[in-house]
């Protein structure tokens, strides 16, 4: 279990979401969203490594109109003792990659491509199969994020497709 729960104030909180323009708020057993619209109480996981996992989930599956708090949904399955020290080990794996620099390093640049070139030498791994596997249906079966792509859930119930707007295209 992580360290003793260290008093949090809004103004060490503000310092350490204003720091570098930080894309998340990492704290003592805790993360939140750059715009703190969301956050995340851990239990295993450092706060450190569930960031770079949630950035890993986004660069993964890369959607910009997707918000973080979705993905941070997706991959909070990890934050259990059985799968915490393999999380642990893969995100070290995944920082020794960014040659010392760590894959947080990477976050603060910005550079996409550079993560991800990271993320393609290691896809083989059982670590990156088991973060990509577990995302297929952490990000894409929660029903918030199926209007983001236009997905309206089962039709069955309703009717079926035909008679609900599946020949209104008009772009063929």
């Amino acid at each position: 279990m992580l360290e003793e729960r260290q008093k949090l104030t809004r103004r060490t909180l503000l310092s350490r979401g204003v720091a570098a323009g930080a894309a998340f708020i990492v704290g003592t057993g805790f993360v939140t969203g750059r715009d703190a619209a969301w956050a995340m109480e851990l239990e295993h996981l450092q706060p450190t490594t569930m960031a770079t996992l949630i950035q890993m989930a986004r660069d993964i599956y890369p959607h910009d109109h997707v918000a973080d708090a979705f993905y941070a949904a997706a991959v909070k399955g990890y934050d259990d003792a059985e799968r915490a020290p393999i999380i642990e080990t893969g995100i070290a794996g995944l920082d020794a990659a960014a040659q010392g620099a760590g894959f947080a390093s990477y976050l603060a640049t910005g550079w996409e491509r550079d993560r991800v070139d990271l993320l393609r030498a290691m896809e083989d791994s059982a670590f990156f199969q088991t973060v990509r596997g577990g995302l297929v249906t952490g990000l894409y079966n929660q029903k918030a994020v199926w209007p983001l792509f236009g997905y309206e859930g089962e039709s069955y119930s309703k009717g079926g497709y035909i008679d609900r707007g599946f020949d209104d295209i008009t772009w063929v």
